[in-house]
């Protein structure tokens, strides 16, 4: 049986509240920490600021100016109205306008693309994205691309990391870290996702480590050993909403969100991912109420879309 025929095998389960039994041989293997690395280098004018700012466009788009670098994360540039397709025959329809179009952002050192749904990677974002930027991903979402002609792509597994340089000895690593889109078992019906650690260093040492969680649901069994690896987080980007398709929970809700916090322990916390589509079922106050119970508060940095925070502070 292939994923695809697995997977609506699995969601048609969850949808009835039946209990999931899977093999674990059926998920994609993993190899060793640290295996193989890429180095590319940055594109584009190097810009002489240490500037570490977040522009929020929507879902879970953001636009990130870490002094030499920017980053595009998870781009969807679909429209007002416009159907996102989520497989198995499913689609959401988009109730937002994104903060910036595709034609006009800046060049990109890289996008990093935490899976291939059509709410985080769109067809308006394939039209107008240049073929040859590179885009960090997952494995399977990498070969799909290719096939798209986006020559740059590049799968990383678990742990395995993409390095970008520029002028003076400014560096900026990407990191792939472990993320699972839904409950044990019904993950296997949706696309293989990653989460990210993201190392900006100026040549006088590091000044940024920021986390982007991907759309994962809070397991401490499987995200446990982001910490341990990645001590000294600065600031998370973190996927809510609570996403639900044919019932099954999918994406973090604000408990799920709160438990990773506490797990992460970063200096600032940046929720996204909460509003553009009707599967996002819970508003962003109630993350933002529990955060306020749970003693976050003052970590917390609300944004809507449009706005730019600096990460830094």
């Amino acid at each position: 049986m292939d994923r695809k025929t697995l997977g609506a095998a699995v969601l048609a389960a969850a949808g009835a509240g039946a209990g999931v039994a899977l093999a674990r041989s059926l998920r994609e293997g993993t190899p060793p920490a640290g295996e193989q690395a890429w180095t590319v280098r940055a594109t584009g004018e190097a810009r002489p600021t240490a500037e570490a700012t977040a522009t929020f466009v929507g879902t879970a788009t953001v636009l990130l100016r870490l002094g030499a670098f920017t980053l595009l994360t998870d781009p969807n540039f679909l429209h007002l109205g416009q159907r996102a397709y989520l497989g198995y025959g499913m689609w959401s329809r988009r109730r937002t306008e994104p903060a910036l179009p595709v034609d006009e952002l800046p060049p990109l050192a890289a996008v990093v693309l935490s899976h291939l749904h059509g709410d985080h990677f769109d067809r308006v974002a394939r039209r107008g994205l240049p073929r040859d930027v590179p885009v960090l991903t997952t494995r399977p979402a990498a070969r799909r691309l290719q096939r798209w002609r986006f020559g740059e792509a590049v799968g990383l597994a678990d742990w395995q990391s993409a390095t970008f340089s520029a002028g003076g000895g400014e560096t900026l690593r990407v990191t792939a870290v472990p993320a699972r889109h839904g409950p044990a078992g019904v993950h296997l019906a949706m696309p293989v996702t990653m989460g990210s650690v993201i190392d900006w260093q100026p040549a006088d040492g590091r000044r940024l480590r920021l986390y982007v969680s991907g759309d994962t649901r809070y397991s401490h069994r499987v995200l446990r050993e982001i910490p341990e690896r990645f001590g000294g987080i600065d600031a998370a980007l973190l996927h809510l909403g609570g996403t639900r398709l044919l019932g099954a929970l999918v994406t973090m809700d604000a408990r799920d969100g709160v438990a990773l916090s506490r797990l992460l322990d970063p200096r600032r916390i940046v929720p996204i991912h909460y509003d553009d589509y009707p599967v996002f079922r819970e508003p962003l106050s109630t993350f933002l109420q529990l955060a306020e119970l749970s003693g976050l508060g003052g970590a917390v940095r609300p944004v809507v879309r449009g706005q730019t925070v600096d990460l830094t502070e």
